[in-house]
């Protein structure tokens, strides 16, 4: 056990640390937790949404959702590449390669989601088709022509063009070395999609698809379900991990809530309000911690894991465990660290079969109300009553997993305390 600690100390922890901390890897992180408000957003509708099922009566209010969480990938698009330039280090070019990002999206789309029309006097408009694309349909594609961005004002920025011109007028300057990247980065996207007739969502569909088809699987459930915890069970931040399982999560319930609003049934089962919202997988928090915190109060005899179940049952009843991980602690605890990887793992296959068998519904909307207490957030997001029956079927088992790490861990405390 010594020598697979010092394994995770020394080598995953700060080599997986490395990982994420690449500046391009960071950016489209960054940009997953900024857009956090206009997921929230959407969350409310799709709350209010769950209440006009019984109250046909109140008005439709689903523009709201639209023109939030249904923006997401333009959204994307410009703060990729805005934090891209702050990771880079090239602040003067943040707004620009940001803006240039988000018109080079909409012009990536053309041949998927708009069309031009010609009237009988030759004149030609822009009719959108398909606004779907702008939402988290287009998040695989918003992102890589953001990074794309980043690529081609990174490279210039690091040629330092007219930087040190006397004759020139800095605002001159300023204007040419943002023409130039831009110019280019229209071209190469304007001759592919407008000239080419190359439907780049499509290809970056079709080139995705093995990725998306593996995490919306059962072994791709429990990877992603493990990875959240096994990072954050390192003490490295969990949402890291948002710049590349993000994409899948929305995907997935942007697909659900377009089968939802077309009449069908979702299907998509890996999405964020399954792994987070429903505090099913994430009861407590990742890595299931309230019914640890719960033990901690009524069955451990230590002080310290005492106090600190006093201290984390508020937060952990609203499924913020930070306080608990960081407190107890579960972080580089191997006897805490175990039933934690364990329950990621056991969580995700209950909720797997749950749902895909029918004894649960699906999440069909954009529901990010993890805050709420559960059950409540669970009945919420599901919208089906049979979701308190799982929450307590969940809680029990996952009791039955700490509980005999829990009291050796207890145990060893109450040795220590007796000896000092």
């Amino acid at each position: 056990m010594n020598k697979l600690m010092s394994w995770f100390t020394d080598s995953l922890a700060p080599g997986m640390q490395k990982i994420f901390d690449n500046p391009w890897i960071s950016a489209v992180a960054s940009s997953m937790q900024k857009i956090l408000p206009f997921i929230l957003v959407g969350s409310v509708i799709s709350i209010y949404n769950v209440f006009v099922r019984y109250i046909p009566s109140l008005p439709d209010l689903s523009f709201v959702n639209t023109f939030s969480f249904g923006m997401m990938s333009l959204i994307v698009a410009f703060m990729v590449a805005y934090f891209g330039m702050i990771e880079l280090d090239h602040p003067k070019y943040t707004i620009t390669a940001g803006l240039t990002s988000l018109t080079a999206f909409l012009l990536s789309l053309f041949p998927s989601m708009a069309s031009i029309i010609v009237s009988d006097t030759g004149l030609k408009t822009f009719q959108i088709q398909d606004i779907n694309y702008i939402g988290g349909s287009g998040l695989f594609i918003s992102i890589l022509i953001a990074l794309f961005v980043m690529v081609v004002f990174h490279f210039y920025a690091k040629l330092h063009i007219l930087e040190d011109s006397v004759s020139v007028p800095d605002f001159v300057c300023e204007w040419i070395n943002n023409i130039i990247p831009m110019t280019l980065i229209y071209l190469v996207i304007g001759i592919l999609t407008i000239q080419l007739q190359i439907d780049l969502v499509l290809f970056i569909n079709w080139l995705f698809q093995p990725v998306v088809s593996i995490g919306q699987s059962l072994p791709g459930f429990i990877i992603i379900s493990f990875l959240y915890v096994l990072l954050y069970s390192l003490g490295i931040s969990a949402w890291s991990l948002n710049a590349i399982v993000k994409p899948i999560l929305m995907a997935g319930i942007s697909a659900n809530a377009e089968l939802a609003l077309a009449g069908g049934s979702p299907i998509y089962i890996v999405t964020t309000e399954t792994i987070f919202t429903t505090a099913l997988v994430a009861m407590g928090g990742l890595g299931a911690t309230l019914p640890l915190n719960i033990l901690m109060l009524v069955k451990c005899k230590s002080k310290k894991l005492k106090t600190m179940g006093k201290i984390c049952i508020g937060p952990s009843i609203f499924n913020i465990n930070e306080p608990l991980v960081y407190g107890a602690p579960i972080v580089f605890n191997p006897l805490l660290m175990i039933p934690m990887w364990v329950n990621s793992i056991v969580g995700a296959i209950v909720v797997w079969f749950a749902m895909s068998l029918g004894f649960l519904n699906i999440p069909a909307g954009v529901n990010n109300i993890s805050r709420i207490p559960a059950p409540i957030c669970t009945w919420l997001t599901t919208d089906d009553f049979r979701a308190f029956i799982w929450f307590f079927v969940l809680f029990a088992i996952y009791t039955i997993i700490w509980y005999p790490f829990l009291m050796k861990y207890d145990k060893q405390l109450l040795d220590k305390e007796k000896n000092k």
